[in-house]
Order: structure tokens, then sequence, then C-alpha cells
């Protein structure tokens, strides 16, 4: 399982998410940030209509979870371990 992190440089909710993100990814959490202008297609694979978007990926590619907008540390890290048992 890992996070994808579908973010813009110009967003601003994103920008306020990034601190969150880094402290996650310090604590072990595998998260990989995609930048939706740079990686459309891949944004249009995952139907990525707004950011910032994290979606949930299980080991085979397949999203296992989504959230949408600004996220507290806390419900990521509650979504992970609820996805991860």
């Amino acid at each position: 399982m890992k996070i994808i992190d579908f973010y813009a440089d110009w967003c601003g909710p994103c920008k306020a998410m990034a601190p969150v993100i880094e402290r996650l990814k310090a604590e072990g959490i595998p998260i990989e940030k995609v930048n939706v202008d740079e990686n459309r297609d891949l944004a249009s694979q995952y139907g990525i209509r707004s950011i910032p978007t994290l979606i949930f990926v299980n080991d085979n590619g397949d999203a296992a979870a989504t959230l949408i907008g600004g996220q507290s540390e806390a419900t990521i890290l509650s979504k992970w371990q609820e996805l991860n048992g």
C-alpha cells in the first residue's frame, strides 16, 4: 500500500498540507507526490478532478480509498491504519 498525493505548486490547500505529508513520509508511510500539471495522464487515470487528492493505492495499483481536499495528519493516519489492518 502507498499513498499518491496529487497536488499543484499553485494550490493553496496543497501547500498547507505539504508539512503534514512530509511528517508522514518521515514516519515511514510511502507517499508519492504527483504534480497534476506535469503528470496529466496519471491524474486522468485516477480521475482527479480537484486537488489536493490523496489516493491510497494497493499493491495491484488499484485505488483502495480517496481523500479529497485538505486533510489533517490524524485523518490521513487513521485511513492508513484502517486500510493496513
